[in-house]
């Protein structure tokens, strides 16, 4: 049998690949994944108490998710982002905001055609780029990346069709400055190409760092797709529930697109959505202080290395991006950090960084004593490899 030279050419999945380290060294501390360590809201979990005593809950229900859902998401998109959800735009839940995103580049892309993503980028959006048949054109942040204005515009060609930004970022933590998410927008506009702006971190900003939401320009509606996630800011990452805000002139493709792939978002999962919004955004921010600790505990135990180990101060999401200053390949480091430290953390070569060995640190996922007891092992591990 011949396999398909398309899904030949995306690169695997990192995290699977870690996770079958951590399996095969029982007691790893995984600063991996992206996840939070908090359980969903409990209004999410009485949402869902009763479901199923109806026949009609089991049955296919709107393609672009529940009317009551959708009308809770206009609300807070209208009050958190200053999105208004206007007649010549549609807002469509998915299963996912990735769904979002390969649905989004279904719709305005054709192969062939370029999509222009940041290193150092999320690999799921690069890996559905190569599965559309489509370009990614890498294009580098600065030391504290932060978006290149010129080397944005200057990656344009007659084949870019869409800049995609991801804000905070994952994986460098970065926050990006509302006026150059504006001036990607107001870029977008001048060339004819989509904004896809990725929010899914949306609530995880530390200090004076601020969250801007592009698809609040009005002006500028009809070439921004916002992507928005359930799965960090209230647990909800087995769920799978997102949703996009898109222009309406691209309904009859993403409505395609919904049918073939999902028929309709997951009803139980979204009836546990309506009750996360009743949490509203609170419940994610009383966790924030205490994850703000935890980054500030990392970034500190960092700081032993100087230059060594180089990390950006990442006021958003909840990640660290660390160059080494080493010649080891960054997946040997991550190998041996599991197999002789137990402890976990991801290769920068998944986001597009080969170059150089980066790691990223994710403190999301466990409570402060266990970041802890976690850094300690990755300190400890990095100075043998820097003593080597």
């Amino acid at each position: 049998m011949i396999d398909s030279k398309r899904m030949q050419a995306v690169q695997s999945p990192v995290i699977p690949h870690v996770a079958a380290l951590i399996r095969d060294n029982p007691g790893t501390i995984s600063l991996g994944q992206g996840v939070v360590h908090y359980p969903p809201p409990p209004q999410a979990i009485q949402a869902i108490a009763h479901f199923g005593g109806a026949i009609a809950e089991h049955h296919y229900q709107a393609a672009r998710g529940l009317p009551e859902l959708r009308e809770g998401l206009r609300q807070k998109l209208a009050y958190e982002n200053q999105i208004e959800v206007a007649d010549d735009q549609i807002l469509m839940v998915t299963a996912g905001s990735n769904m979002g995103f390969y649905h989004a580049l279904l719709a305005v892309a054709d192969p062939g055609d370029e999509i222009v993503v940041m290193s150092p980028f999320y690999f799921n959006h690069e890996m559905a780029v190569a599965m559309a048949n489509c370009r990614a054109v890498i294009v580098a942040t600065d030391d504290a990346y932060q978006l290149d204005l010129d080397a944005i515009e200057a990656a344009i060609t007659v084949r870019t069709r869409a800049i995609v930004t991801i804000s905070p970022n994952n994986p460098a933590g970065a926050v990006y400055r509302p006026a150059d998410l504006a001036a990607v927008n107001r870029l977008c506009r001048e060339r004819g190409l989509y904004h896809f702006a990725d929010e899914a971190y949306e609530y995880f900003t530390y200090g004076a760092a601020r969250h801007f939401s592009p698809g609040s320009l009005s002006e500028n509606a009809e070439h921004t797709i916002s992507l928005f996630s359930f799965s960090k800011a209230y647990g909800f990452a087995s769920w799978r529930v997102g949703y996009l805000v898109a222009p309406r002139h691209l309904l009859g493709a993403l409505e395609k697109i919904q049918d073939t792939v999902l028929i309709c978002p997951p009803v139980i999962s979204q009836r546990a959505a309506l009750g996360a919004l009743a949490a509203g955004a609170a419940y994610c921010k009383e966790h924030l202080a205490g994850m703000d600790a935890v980054r500030r505990l990392c970034l500190e135990r960092l700081g032993v290395f100087g230059e060594r180990v180089q990390v950006p101060a990442a006021e958003g999401a909840f990640y660290l991006l660390a160059r080494l200053q080493t010649d080891l390949d960054a997946m040997d480091v991550v190998a041996r950090l599991v197999r002789d430290h137990k402890v976990a953390v991801i290769p920068g070569n998944a986001f597009g960084l080969s170059a150089d060995c980066y790691l990223r640190v994710a403190y999301g996922a466990l409570r402060q004593e266990d970041v802890a007891e976690g850094m300690d092992r990755l300190v400890g591990g990095l100075e043998q490899i820097f003593s080597a």
